[in-house]
């Protein structure tokens, strides 16, 4: 204890950071491992959980892969490539877990050679006292040197214990919770639903031979006629019923449009009786200009007259 105590602090540093990455691994490895454990529960055919998630993913690359290919499928190719894509955090934490022993390992090392720096300094500088004259003067201080250099000592063996002893640990735990071996089942699990469970049910557009492919044509192309006449039935009702609501909205529009030309109408005949009407008093008046024109005229032939009787009796 007293090793651990005369420890410097970079002795302590390095095993507190081998302590969380211990930790942290630990953490890491229990989640994969029951991660995995719960997609392997629900991959086979008769577990819960409907399609959704990663099954109903990799249940939606398979179909899609088959109809294409028929039985040529690559099954374990498309859950690996399911599993890369849709499950690449826990892929990444497995590639932490593989070098995380490594990584304990290395970091003992580096306390170790750290240590043993600090030894042969101390060390360093306990001999170059013992060239001086003034050797007897410096024993005192040699108690302190010779600490120093078991404290170096201290960081070299106790950083390498704690990386080995983290690194045989964890080695162990991923024994007994092998996320590796648990992602592998899962895969094996997966391809036997697909394999033996959906594909029987699967309709390919890969033929076995000519007669499968010309049957398989005429049946596509029947689909596809049938699909056109649909569309073309679809287009005329849509052009009927929008011929029926124009031909509705232009009737609405003569029905308004004949009540206005109906009351032009009565408009232009009231005119008209009032231009008649001014017909008859233009003709009655012109008759009476007439017979005033006629009556003037004769009164001036008779003012003539009289003047020139008038002027006969002068005479």
């Amino acid at each position: 204890m007293g090793a651990i105590r005369n420890m410097p602090t970079a002795g302590f540093v390095i095993i507190v950071i081998i302590a969380l990455l211990f930790a942290l691994a630990v953490l890491v490895l229990i989640y994969v491992f029951a991660r995995y454990k719960a997609l392997t529960a629900r991959a086979g055919g008769d577990a819960e959980g409907g399609s959704g998630g990663f099954r109903g993913a990799i249940l939606q690359d398979y179909i899609a892969a088959y109809h294409k290919y028929g039985s040529d499928v690559n099954t374990p190719a498309i859950i690996s490539e399911g599993i890369a894509r849709r499950l690449s955090g826990l892929l990444l934490c497995e590639r932490f877990l593989n070098n995380a022993v490594s990584l304990f390992v290395t970091l003992g090392l580096f306390g170790t050679f750290l240590g043993l720096s600090l030894s042969v300094s101390s060390l360093t500088e306990l001999i170059g006292y013992s060239n001086t004259s003034e050797w007897l003067s410096v024993l005192d201080s040699v108690g302190g040197g010779l600490m120093s250099a078991l404290g170096g000592m201290g960081v070299a063996f106790y950083t390498s214990l704690a990386g080995a002893a983290c690194s045989i640990v964890l080695t162990v735990l991923r024994t007994i919770f092998s996320p590796q071996a648990q992602r592998e089942r899962l895969e094996t699990r997966l391809e036997l639903w697909l394999d033996t469970e959906i594909a029987p049910g699967l309709y390919t557009e890969a033929a076995a031979d000519d007669a499968t492919l010309v049957k398989r044509m005429i049946g596509a192309m029947e689909r596809s006629a049938e699909g056109v006449n649909n569309s073309l039935k679809d287009a005329a009702s849509s052009y009927i019923n929008a011929m029926q609501t124009a031909a509705g909205a232009l009737t609405r529009s003569v029905s308004a449009n004949r009540e206005a030309i109906e009351a032009f109408d009565r408009v232009v005949s009231r005119f008209n009786d009032g231009v008649h009407d001014f017909s008859e008093v233009d003709y009655n008046l012109r008759g009476s200009v007439e017979r005033m024109d006629l009556a003037v005229r004769d009164l001036a032939g008779a003012m003539r007259e009289i003047n020139r009787r008038m002027g006969v009796d002068s005479q």
